[in-house]
């Protein structure tokens, strides 16, 4: 029973690879450039470089699978955001069709319900496998603990933590390696229907919270300085965003700094992880 892993580079692609391994489970990696190849075969793990907006790669991948781990590239520098999401997830559906795959589980987000910004993608995402022989599992992980990393060096510096979200507050956060052992164990575990997960870590967390963890970690004061809003253009425009990458990454964010992008619970299945932020950052923040 083969798992193909998409996005096997990524965060929680490479550590769904790994928690795979571990458990001698069959496993193949999917990467995007050639560059990210040799990883995976010092692992010992077959792997092939596969352009989700080329179908014909996508069914090269697909051909000797059972289960497949599928999400949506998010990056900064699509000119069509939605567009590309949603060409991605018709070659996706396609290459599923004429494969053998049995099995979906794909990488969605807390909020999906919402059509909003980079929301949008993964609630595309969750219905683009309706009325398909395979089956489709979601999980829908809260924000990833991983996101705060790059501030490390401002915090450490400056003893500054910037946030796009009001200091105070909480949302759900979780470990990106919790995410990928919680995914591999749902792609070989027989599960019933198409269930969509919500998962979450041991607690919700502020800005604030990040702040003081970090400060632990660090052994020095940090002190969280909030963003405004009319700075979020010219803050994404910096590091890269495109005007359409810009646009849906603040419609989105709008979305979570107002309270509104919260588990939806009504029929959907919560579950939670074990590391705590202090522990992640613990194990991350000064590597």
């Amino acid at each position: 029973m083969l798992n193909i892993i998409l996005g096997a580079s990524g965060r929680v692609g490479s550590a769904v690879v790994d928690h795979l391994q571990t458990q001698n489970t069959p496993v193949k990696a999917v990467v995007h450039t050639d560059d990210r190849v040799e990883i995976f075969k010092q692992k010992g793990v077959p792997v092939v470089v596969a352009d989700s907006f080329q179908l014909s790669d996508l069914q090269t991948a697909f051909v000797d699978g059972n289960t497949v781990f599928v999400l949506t590239p998010e990056t900064g520098d699509s000119n069509d955001v939605i567009g590309d999401t949603e060409a991605i997830l018709a070659n996706y559906r396609t290459a599923i069709e004429s494969s053998p795959i049995e099995k979906i589980v794909g990488l969605s987000s807390v909020g999906a319900q919402f059509p909003v910004g980079n929301l949008k993608m993964s609630y595309l995402l969750e219905r683009a496998f309706t009325n398909m022989k395979a089956q489709s599992i979601f999980v829908r992980p809260g924000y990833y603990f991983s996101n705060w990393l790059s501030f490390v060096p401002q915090a450490k510096e400056q003893g500054i933590l910037p946030t796009f979200y009001p200091v105070d507050l909480k949302i759900p956060m979780t470990s990106p390696s919790d995410v990928a052992e919680f995914v591999a164990n749902i792609m070989t575990t027989t599960i019933e229907g198409s269930p969509i997960y919500e998962l979450e870590g041991p607690d919700w967390y502020s800005s604030n919270d990040v702040a003081d963890a970090l400060g632990e970690v660090l052994k020095r004061d940090v002190n969280v300085e909030q963003i405004p809003e009319e700075k979020w253009h010219e803050q994404l425009r910096q590091i890269g965003f495109t005007e359409d990458a810009i646009k849906n990454f603040i419609a989105m964010t709008e979305l979570v700094a107002d309270g509104k992008a919260q588990p939806e619970r009504n029929g959907r299945l919560p579950a939670k992880t074990k590391t705590t932020l202090q522990q992640y950052l613990s194990d991350n923040a000064i590597h």
